[in-house]
C-alpha cells in the first residue's frame, strides 16, 4: 500500500460503505445513550430520593455521584477486557449491568442497596463509555471519523433529552415525582425502571454489529479483519490495510500499563494531554447543569413542572448543537472547535456567576431577583451551546483517535477513568458547596477552568483531523507541540 512521508493517506469510502459505517457506529453509540440516560435520570428523582430516604445534602450528593466511581472502575478495566474478550462481548456486558442497575434502583428499599445498584450501573456505563468511541474510531474511515466519533456525544445528549422528557411525563402523570403512578409505585421509581429498555436495545444491537478489525488482527484473524474492512470502510486494498495494522501492533500482545509509561511523572506526555482534557471537560461544570438542573431552577423561582420543562429545553439545545459540531468537526478541525468552545464557555459561565452574585438565601432557599433569574437561564444555556459545540463531543473523539495503536486501549481507559473521577468530584461537591460558598463562586470556578482550557488547547492538544489511526505516533505529537510552544 503506497505511503507518503506523513503516513497513510485517508481512504475515501463509497456512499454505500459510508452508510454501513454510519449504521454500525450508531449501534455502538447506544452505549453513549446509556451514559446520558443515567447522568440525567437522577435529575428528576434526586429531590424525591432525598425526601423518601431522608437524606441530608452530603448523602444526597453521594447517592447521586456514587455511580461515577463505578464508571471510573469500569472505564479503567474496559480496555483490557475489550482486548481479551472482544469489543462486542464487552458491550453486551455493559448492557447487562445497566439492565440490572435500572431494575434494582427502581425497587431499592434502602440507601445502601440503592448505592449498590447505582455502582453496578456505573460499571456498565464506564465500560460503554470506553468501548463505544474506541470501536467507532476503529471501524470508521479517516475522512468521516470525527463526525462518526461524535455520535458518542450525540447519543449522550439524546439520552439526556429522552430521560428528562420521560421524567417530566412521569412526574406530570403522577402529579409530582413523589406521588404514586402505576402498581402503587411512585413516579421516581418508574424513572429508573425505564432504563431497562435502552439496556436491552444496546445488548441486541451489540450482537448484530461486526467485531472491530483491529481486535481481529490482534487475535490473528486476518481474513476476517480484511472482510470487515472491505464491507464497512470499502478500502481498495483490505489485505494491505490489515498488514498496516499488524505493523503497528506487532510488538503488542496485551495492553498494559507499561505501554503508557514515560518521563512525565511516570506517563507519556500525550497520555497526560488526554487526562487533562478529560478533567477539563468536567471541571467546566457541565454536570452541575444536568444532574441538578431541575433542583437548580426550582431554587430560583421555577415550579417543579416549569423546572422539568426548562431542563428538557436545555437538553434539546445540547442535542442540536452536538449535531452542529458533527457537521463541522471534520472541516474546521478539532483544535479550532475546542478553542471556540473554551472562549464561549468562559463568557457564558462568567455571566451566570454574575447573575448568582445577586442571589438571596442559600441552599434550597436560593432566589434571584429580576432580571438576574432570566440572566442565569441565558448564561447556563449559552454555556450548554458552546460545550455541545466543542468539548462535549470532541473530547471523546480525541481520546479515541489521538493515541498510537500500541497504547490506545490503555490510554483511552485512563483518560476516560479520569473523566469519571472528575465527574464524581464535581457532582459530589456541587450540592454541599452551593450552601458553603454559593453558586456565584462555583460558577466563577467553572469559568476559570474554561479560561484555562483555552490556553491548554493552544499549547498542548494535537490536531488529528483527516489522519489515519496508524499515523498517530508520539513522535508526531512531540514535533507539533514543540513547534507551537517555540513559536513567537
Amino acid at each position: 500500500m503506497a505511503r507518503t512521508a506523513s503516513g497513510p493517506q485517508p481512504s475515501s469510502p463509497s456512499s454505500g460503505h459510508h452508510g454501513k459505517a454510519v449504521g454500525i457506529s450508531i449501534a455502538a453509540a447506544v452505549g453513549g445513550f446509556l451514559f446520558g440516560f443515567d447522568s440525567s435520570v437522577i435529575n428528576g428523582a434526586v429531590d424525591s430520593l432525598s425526601s423518601h430516604f431522608e437524606l441530608n445534602s452530603f448523602l444526597s450528593g453521594f447517592v447521586v455521584s456514587i455511580a461515577l466511581l463505578g464508571c471510573a472502575v469500569g472505564a479503567w478495566y474496559a480496555g483490557r477486557l475489550a482486548d481479551g474478550w472482544g469489543r462486542r462481548n464487552v458491550m453486551i456486558l455493559g448492557a447487562a449491568m445497566f439492565f440490572i442497575s435500572s431494575a434494582g434502583s427502581a425497587f431499592a428499599f434502602s440507601v445502601p442497596d440503592l448505592m449498590v445498584w447505582r455502582v453496578i450501573g456505573g460499571l456498565g456505563i464506564g465500560i460503554a463509555s470506553v468501548i463505544a468511541p474506541a470501536y467507532i474510531s476503529e471501524v470508521a474511515p479517516a475522512s468521516g471519523r470525527g463526525a462518526l466519533g461524535s455520535l458518542q456525544q450525540l447519543a449522550i445528549t439524546i439520552g439526556q433529552l429522552v430521560v428528562l422528557s420521560s421524567n417530566k411525563g412521569l412526574a406530570a402523570a403522577a402529579g409530582g415525582a413523589s406521588n404514586e403512578l402505576w402498581l402503587n409505585m411512585p413516579a421516581w421509581r418508574w424513572m429508573f425502571l425505564v432504563g431497562v429498555v435502552p439496556a436491552l436495545l444496546y445488548g441486541v444491537l451489540a450482537l448484530l454489529i461486526p467485531e472491530s478489525p483491529r481486535y481481529l488482527v490482534l487475535k490473528g484473524q486476518y481474513d476476517k479483519a480484511a472482510g470487515v474492512l472491505q464491507r464497512v470502510t470499502g478500502v481498495p486494498d483490505p489485505e494491505g490495510k490489515v498488514q498496516e495494522i499488524r505493523e503497528t501492533l506487532h510488538k503488542e500482545h496485551r495492553s498494559s500499563f507499561k505501554d503508557i509509561r514515560g518521563p512525565r511523572l511516570g506517563l507519556q506526555p500525550l497520555v497526560w494531554v488526554g487526562i487533562v482534557m478529560a478533567a477539563f471537560q468536567q471541571l467546566v461544570g457541565i454536570n452541575a447543569i444536568f444532574y441538578y438542573s431541575t433542583t437548580l431552577w426550582k431554587s430560583v423561582g421555577f415550579s417543579e413542572s416549569s423546572s422539568f420543562t426548562t431542563s428538557v429545553i436545555t437538553a434539546g439545545i445540547n442535542v442540536v448543537m452536538t449535531v452542529v459540531a458533527m457537521l463541522f468537526v471534520d472541516r474546521v478541525g478539532r483544535r479550532r472547535l475546542l478553542s471556540i468552545g473554551s472562549a464561549g464557555m468562559f463568557i457564558a459561565l462568567l455571566l451566570t456567576a454574575v447573575a448568582f452574585s445577586q442571589q438571596r438565601g442559600s441552599g434550597a432557599d436560593v432566589t434571584l431577583p429580576s432580571p438576574y433569574g432570566p440572566l442565569a437561564l441565558i448564561g447556563a444555556n449559552a454555556f450548554v451551546v458552546f460545550f455541545a459545540l466543542s468539548w462535549g463531543p470532541i473530547m471523546w473523539v480525541m481520546l479515541a483517535e489521538m493515541f498510537p495503536n500500541r497504547m490506545r486501549a490503555m490510554a483511552l481507559a485512563i483518560g476516560t477513568a479520569s473523566n469519571w473521577i472528575f465527574n464524581f468530584i464535581v457532582t459530589f461537591s456541587f450540592e454541599p458547596m452551593t450552601t458553603k460558598v454559593g453558586l456565584s463562586w462555583l460558577y466563577g470556578a467553572f469559568a476559570f477552568f474554561a479560561f484555562a482550557s483555552f490556553f491548554f488547547v493552544q499549547r498542548k492538544v494535537p490536531e488529528t483531523k483527516q489522519r489515519e489511526l496508524e499515523a498517530m505516533t508520539g513522535e508526531t505529537y512531540r514535533r507539533e507541540t514543540t513547534a507551537r510552544t517555540s513559536a513567537p
